[in-house]
């Protein structure tokens, strides 16, 4: 007779339970924005991720929804373990670090099995000085929502963006009663910056981590920026830069009388991003900025879907690509194969 299989010990079902399938990953357009956390230790149990105080405090625990939330942040005195990263990794969670001070310090994770369509047509804009100028004068165009003339060069660009900037500035200087303003990063000096300044940082370091997280959601590079160069994260500026005279500014102007203006500056931005439902906004500029082409609107807007079944394909410099999981060999006599 054969045996009876086992019956599953009550932990090790709840474990099983707990393992993220495909069809458990919701579509990023749907996910939750980011949950900030700091001065706090997260760890992995039998159903999922836990966060608690670093300082042991009764009643005070966090489940993290890890499979419907987009981006962690990590702040100061947080410490997570092995097996929650894990558990974030499989559910494509983008993990950001911020120091003291919000000094940012990424750190992106990759869902398995994603298709690298967008990344190929990224690479390939990027390598292609044409291209890359390109998709380069598509960012400046949506930032001043015009189109710029034939032939401008992108040095005559930036300079029409520094233009920009200092009457966005202005204007909302005027606006606030806030006079003189003067945008300023000093990590050395944090605490004796300005609440608009302040506000300014915390809101960006958020924008940064949601940007991040649709770049890895869509299989693209952090790294190989357009307008951006010299840094793992130019992409993202590139990308994040859309949105600030929109977003981050505005906001960071309103707290300029606030006593907490990052803690406000983060939960501000948590709301707006409900409003402006920013996360299928960034996939959909993404993927027409970098081939208008291919991108599509519905999926841009719903979200790209994790749980489709990615096929692996061969390169071929003749016929493109060539399907793979086939076994090419013409015969056990083929001489190249002797």
């Amino acid at each position: 007779m054969s045996e009876q299989p086992k019956a599953l010990s009550q932990q090790d079902a709840r474990r099983r339970i707990a393992v993220p399938t495909a069809a458990m990953l919701p579509r990023i357009g749907e996910s939750l924005s980011f949950l900030f956390l700091d001065m706090m230790r997260i760890i992995q149990d039998d159903t999922g991720l836990i966060a608690f105080p670093a300082q042991p405090a009764p009643n005070r625990r966090l489940r993290i929804p890890t499979a419907a939330l987009s981006c962690l942040l990590l702040g100061p005195g947080t410490s997570i373990t092995a097996p929650a990263l894990s558990t974030l990794a499989r559910n494509g969670t983008t993990v950001v670090c911020t120091g003291a001070g919000t000094v940012r310090c990424y750190a992106g994770i990759t869902a398995p099995g994603q298709s690298s369509k967008w990344l190929e047509a990224q690479a390939g804009a990027w390598a292609d000085p044409e291209r890359r100028l390109a998709v380069a004068t598509r960012m400046y165009e949506q930032r001043f929502g015009q189109g710029v003339p034939s032939g401008t060069s992108i040095a005559q660009l930036r300079g029409l963006e520094g233009q920009r900037m200092k009457a966005h500035y202005r204007l909302l200087a005027q606006r606030h009663r806030v006079q003189p303003f003067k945008r300023s990063y000093d990590p050395e000096d944090w605490d004796g910056q300005d609440p608009v300044n302040l506000a300014l940082s915390a809101a960006n370091t958020c924008l940064y981590g949601i940007t991040h997280a649709a770049i890895i959601v869509l299989g693209c590079s952090p790294g190989l920026g357009f307008v951006h160069t010299g840094t793992t994260h130019s992409f993202v500026y590139d990308v994040a830069d859309l949105y600030k005279a929109e977003l981050t500014l505005p906001l960071a102007f309103a707290l300029h009388a606030s006593e907490q203006p990052e803690a406000e500056a983060r939960r501000a931005f948590r709301h707006r991003l409900k409003l402006f439902r920013l996360m299928p906004r960034i996939v959909r500029d993404i993927q027409t900025l970098l081939d208008p082409t291919q991108a599509d609107p519905q999926q841009a807007e719903d979200g790209p879907e994790l749980d489709d079944v990615q096929v692996v394909h061969l390169w071929d410099p003749a016929a493109g690509t060539v399907p793979g999981g086939v076994n090419y060999a013409a015969g056990e006599d083929t001489p190249w194969l002797a």
